[in-house]
């Protein structure tokens, strides 16, 4: 008979490897300006999906987002948003695109995550072939993966702002120093005028005279 310790880490371990990659992708890209990104995702019927994202840096931090099934038909299109969340159920099976578009901005690149969810996770203990209830251990097991479930939704949350909060300190002490740069640059440029000004208020002006003999 196993010890409690040793079945308490076989535990753990299972779920630690049950929160591997499931059927979700997410990914953070850079999207340059006057372009367009586009991502396919196979989909079967009757699958619920959705699809999350958000602006990390760049410009106003929007994009235009467009989302199409396997006929072409637009299920969601947003122009200008700079984070949103859209869930749906696919209605046939197919190659659905969804596309980023960062084509109105004319200089200005941006850094885009998306996090497409396909689908629900596998539960961590299937009801297959069981007859009796969960036990008390796998009970805890299943609440601890749920926990950890939301403790990593909030990691990346608070990732995401913190990239955000970032670039725009680093943006906000770009400007800045430009600006203390060209307020030295005027103020040396007035000191050096005064000064020229001052010193020919100050100068000796000589006067020629001519004597006229007899």
């Amino acid at each position: 008979m196993p010890r409690p310790g040793s079945a308490w880490a076989a535990a753990l371990l299972l779920l630690a490897l049950s929160l591997g990659p499931g059927s979700c992708s997410e990914i953070t890209f850079e999207l340059p300006d006057n372009a367009k990104q586009c991502f396919y995702e196979d989909i079967t019927q009757g699958t619920k999906c959705t699809l999350e994202f958000q602006v990390i840096t760049g410009g106003h931090y929007d994009v235009d987002c467009r989302l199409e099934d396997p006929d072409g038909v637009v299920l969601y299109k947003e122009m200008k948003k700079q984070y949103d969340s859209f869930t749906f159920t696919a209605i046939r099976n197919g190659t659905y695109k969804f596309c980023f578009s960062n084509e109105f901005s004319t200089f200005t690149h941006k850094t885009v995550y998306f996090d497409f969810q396909v689908g629900e996770d596998p539960p961590l203990f299937p009801s297959e072939n069981r007859v009796s209830a969960l036990t008390q251990m796998e009970s805890a097991c299943v609440s601890i993966h749920e926990a950890l479930k939301s403790v990593i939704d909030y990691q990346t949350h608070f990732r995401l702002r913190e990239a955000q909060g970032r670039s725009r300190a680093e943006d906000l002490n770009t400007r800045v120093a430009y600006w203390s740069v060209g307020e030295a640059i005027i103020l040396l440029v007035v000191s050096i005028g005064q000064v020229f000004l001052l010193k020919s208020f100050f100068s000796d002006k000589r006067t020629t005279t001519t004597r006229v003999g007899s």
